[in-house]
């Protein structure tokens, strides 16, 4: 096992994993055909030219836009530390704030163009409903990421006080 992983640089695992997955591409591929990927009237809205583009627009603009601001997020909570007289937190916080925001940003990426009413009247003709609750909805998802993630931290940071009252106390 481990001279297999040496060799091909990953658990057989992996191997299995990409192996299904290229499979699986095949069957779409042989049901949908290469057309499907392809629009003949209007090239910019293929799936393969959307597709390649989501894959650059993310590693040359978002993973360095979300990176800075997670080195940002890191650096402002270690300052943060650094001034606050006591003793520090056991319970690191930056997780608590790092998956609500990578939420945010995700749910937000999903649902733009019903947030800022984009192909309102297709919207309308294809559902019957507006575009009008997209906005509050999201709002309340965020809001709701956000509270699950605080009463995770506060719970977090109360078993980590009992365990050290424990420790202190014998």
């Amino acid at each position: 096992m481990t001279r297999f992983a040496k060799v091909y640089g990953a658990p057989p695992l992996h191997l299995v994993a990409m192996v299904l997955a290229f499979a699986l591409l095949g069957y779409i591929l042989s049901v949908a055909g290469l057309t499907a990927l392809w629009n003949q009237q209007q090239w910019w809205q293929s799936i393969a030219v959307w597709f390649v583009g989501a894959a650059v627009v993310h590693d040359l603009v978002l993973f360095p836009l979300y990176s800075l601001g997670d080195r940002a997020l890191a650096t402002g909570l270690q300052a943060l530390r650094r001034n606050r007289t006591g003793h520090a937190s056991t319970v690191p916080i930056l997780n608590y704030l790092r998956l609500p925001l990578l939420g945010t940003g995700l749910t937000f990426l999903m649902f733009f163009p019903g947030i800022t009413s984009g192909g309102s009247e297709t919207y309308l003709a294809a559902t019957g409903q507006t575009q009008q609750p997209f906005l509050h909805r999201w709002l309340v998802l965020v809001a709701v990421m956000f509270a699950v993630s605080a009463l995770v931290y506060a719970v977090q940071l109360a078993r980590s006080a009992r365990s050290h009252r424990e420790k202190v106390q014998p």
